[in-house]
């Protein structure tokens, strides 16, 4: 990807124009995706490993809570984690359901949306939703945005942090840094278009092939789609690997605020400066009253 696919579209609390729009040369541009088959993940985390690695991370320590898993959840050093779930079927049988848990660059983002810091965060015309550390104000309103957990509070810079699918490999035409280093070919990137239709041919092998019936695609509509697809062995069950939600969506208390409440704020603020305006028309500015020397002088004359 060349510099110019990192325009950005979107920004967060930001009700001007977005500056640079409609400026590029004759590139088309496409959105870029990241493809995780769960079907193939061996559960090796040099996914992990790698994206600590180049993002440069300060050390996270992890906990042993009777799992493979590295820790419980991500965190604001860790944004990339193997969820390892056991799974028993039907048939009696054991299995592990393992998935590649990170920030899922939403088509319509839950934090984007929520966030009041101008420019902290934005999405790029690609698709990549990016935190700009540098305008977050800590609020932690993008955390209570985000249907999948995703968003990390840092309680020592009081900033949020989270994956960036690796904004600045991707400008240079480099995949991101997990890609790199999956070893079984689980992961893969490129646009969205041709990814879909990979996981799609996925799919369908492990329904065909595998007695798999009801494989298929993660792509949630309820936030637009996302820049992370998944192939599943079950898509109607996807709760099953690590708590993915099957119908995610911006929350309503979001969309609440930040557009039917803000309108009617804005309301009530134009109403109540014409109430000030429309006062001071008819009553004058408000005089303060004093006693004049004269009444205290008579006041003096009545004692006598």
């Amino acid at each position: 990807m060349s510099q110019a696919t990192l325009r950005i579209q979107k920004i967060s609390g930001h009700a001007g124009a977005v500056s640079g729009a409609g400026m590029q040369r004759d590139m088309k541009e496409k959105q870029v995706c990241k493809l995780v088959d769960t079907t193939t993940c061996i559960g090796c985390k040099a996914c992990e490993i790698a994206c600590q690695e180049w993002n440069d991370l300060p050390f996270a320590a992890t906990s042993f809570n009777n799992t493979y898993q590295t820790m419980p959840d991500t965190s604001w050093n860790y944004w990339n984690l193997i969820r390892f779930q056991e799974h028993t079927r039907e048939d009696g049988t054991f299995m592990w359901l393992m998935r590649k848990d990170q920030c899922m660059h939403c088509a319509d983002p839950g934090c984007l949306e929520a966030c009041p810091a101008d420019g902290a965060i934005v999405q790029y015309s690609n698709g990549i939703v990016d935190f700009q550390t540098a305008n977050c104000i800590g609020c932690g309103y993008c955390i209570t945005g985000c249907p999948f957990n995703i968003p990390k509070f840092n309680p020592a810079t009081r900033k949020v942090q989270k994956c960036t699918l690796c904004a600045d490999r991707v400008a240079e035409n480099l995949e991101p840094a997990c890609i790199k280093a999956c070893p079984t070919g689980c992961l893969h990137f490129g646009t969205k278009d041709d990814m879909k239709d990979l996981a799609n041919r996925r799919a369908k092998q492990l329904r065909e092939n595998y007695n798999w019936a009801n494989a298929g695609v993660y792509d949630p509509e309820g936030v637009g789609g996302t820049g992370v697809i998944y192939v599943l062995h079950d898509t109607t069950k996807p709760e099953l690997y690590g708590g993915l939600p099957a119908n995610p969506s911006v929350p309503w208390t979001v969309k609440l605020w930040k557009h039917p409440l803000k309108w009617l704020g804005n309301l009530a603020m134009i109403g109540g400066a014409i109430g000030l305006f429309t006062h001071y028309l008819r009553f004058g500015p408000k005089l303060e009253h004093k006693n004049g020397d004269g009444a205290a002088g008579g006041g003096q004359g009545g004692a006598h």
